[in-house]
């Protein structure tokens, strides 16, 4: 079967350095929010605001970087930048020993794993891209994306368990050392990378810059795709510190419930990705783009209902497995897309573009909902993204704005990426 088969022993190395990160990142799940309620007694709007001035940042200082990584190794890459969150994520921990952690360390903390973040990323998908057959492209998307919601299913009870026991920064630290472990399973990947080869001047020329804005919009499917995705993705985020004040504060959720809400639903999300590859084979990717794209905008609004105790629980997971059923099956097929049409020599460019476009709608969609919970509540906030989300079926591809798949031009798909790489 397509799920099952092996992909070699170097996508096994990246996958398990992926897992590493991504446990480790289950355990940390809402822990900066966390802290900023539990330590430093946040405001709402202070919440939102680190959900949305850190990446927003963080958008800013990494938008050079796509074509800096697009025109370097990409091993090398995803070691520094996960050396990097290594490093500032053990400053929290360190500073709250010392009885000197604040809030502006927190938002230099976000702003700096969202660079690094979107960095990752984007030398990520063009080293795959490498690594893997076209044929396995959705397979693989399918396997990290399992990976994913398993991780924040397990991660996030074991998180609360971990901060009851052991203080409110246990899991930065837990964080901070899964990527680190992630570097040494990534440096130990083997198979010779080349520098890549670029013509013309060797450093970035401006109007690189924009080269994977220009790619997502000209091309009709991507550019419905990317702007469903913004909205879509910055409205569900954008509710997640509204509902961290709600719960942990409003509603006196402790934090292991807290963290239940978000796990449980997230075995849903396991069994849909790993389902992703068979549901394409029989119904489509077009069909399941548009189909599974509008129904994970529907739920949202159920979130505004929440009530105290045990069926406000409830409430909040059941809003959340239908959400991650949804999401799992249609984000690796839009993975698996955005690869197949984006010419080998771009993908670093256009992945950077996306991220960084994701993380700028996040931290504006964040911000204007933490305004809104300041000046209403926190449930009138949940309301309105819950209702806006509702529009975002509007901006999913049709039919007739979807060109037809086609093999990428030689050169970008040969067994030599356009950065040199030789993986087959």
């Amino acid at each position: 079967m397509a799920a099952r088969r092996s992909l070699g022993r170097r996508f096994g190395w990246l996958w398990a350095a992926y897992a590493v990160s991504a446990y480790g990142s289950g355990l940390g799940f809402g822990a900066l929010p966390l802290i900023a309620v539990l330590v430093l007694g946040a405001s709402p709007a202070q919440v939102s605001a680190l959900s949305a001035v850190g990446p927003a940042v963080g958008a800013l200082i990494a938008l050079p970087l796509g074509p800096w990584v697009e025109f370097h190794r990409k091993r090398p890459v995803m070691i520094a930048m996960d050396l990097a969150r290594f490093a500032v994520l053990l400053t929290v921990p360190v500073a709250y020993a010392l009885g000197r952690l604040g809030f502006a360390q927190l938002l230099a903390v976000s702003a700096v794993v969202a660079t690094a973040k979107i960095a990752f990323g984007a030398a990520a998908g063009a080293y795959l891209k490498a690594l893997v057959r076209p044929a396995d492209l959705l397979v693989a998307n399918a396997r990290f994306e399992s990976t994913t919601w398993s991780s924040i299913a397990v991660g996030p009870p074991l998180g609360g368990a971990a901060v009851g026991l052991f203080g409110p920064v246990a899991t930065i630290v837990a964080d901070a050392l899964s990527y680190l472990l992630s570097a040494l399973g990534i440096a130990a990947i083997r198979g010779r990378e080349e520098h890549p080869r670029r013509t013309g001047e060797r450093r970035v020329r401006a109007g690189e810059l924009l080269d994977g804005w220009r790619h997502l919009l000209s091309h009709p499917g991507l550019r419905a795709l990317y702007l469903n995705q913004l909205l879509v993705a910055g409205l569900i985020m954008a509710t997640e510190p509204l509902l961290a004040v709600l719960l942990l504060g409003e509603l006196g959720f402790p934090p292991w419930q807290y963290g239940l809400a978000f796990a449980a639903p997230c075995l849903g999300g396991f069994i849909g990705s790993r389902l992703a590859p068979r549901v394409v084979a029989r119904y489509g990717r077009h069909r399941i783009l548009r189909t599974v794209g509008t129904l994970r905008a529907i739920w949202l609004i159920g979130l505004a209902f929440v009530q105290p105790g045990a069926a406000g629980l409830a409430t909040v997971i059941a809003v959340e497995l239908a959400i991650i059923i949804s999401m799992s099956l249609y984000n690796p097929v839009l993975a698996t897309y955005r690869l197949e049409h984006t010419p080998g020599d771009r993908i670093a460019r256009t992945l950077s573009a996306w991220s960084i476009s994701s993380s700028a709608a996040i931290a504006v969609l964040s911000a204007l909902g933490g305004l809104l919970a300041e000046a209403t509540s926190p449930r009138t906030a949940l309301t309105v993204a819950g209702l806006l989300i509702l529009t975002s079926p509007l901006l999913l591809p049709s039919r007739r704005a979807e060109p037809p798949t086609q093999p990428l031009p030689a050169a970008a798909d040969a067994t030599t990426d356009a950065a040199g790489t030789d993986l087959r």
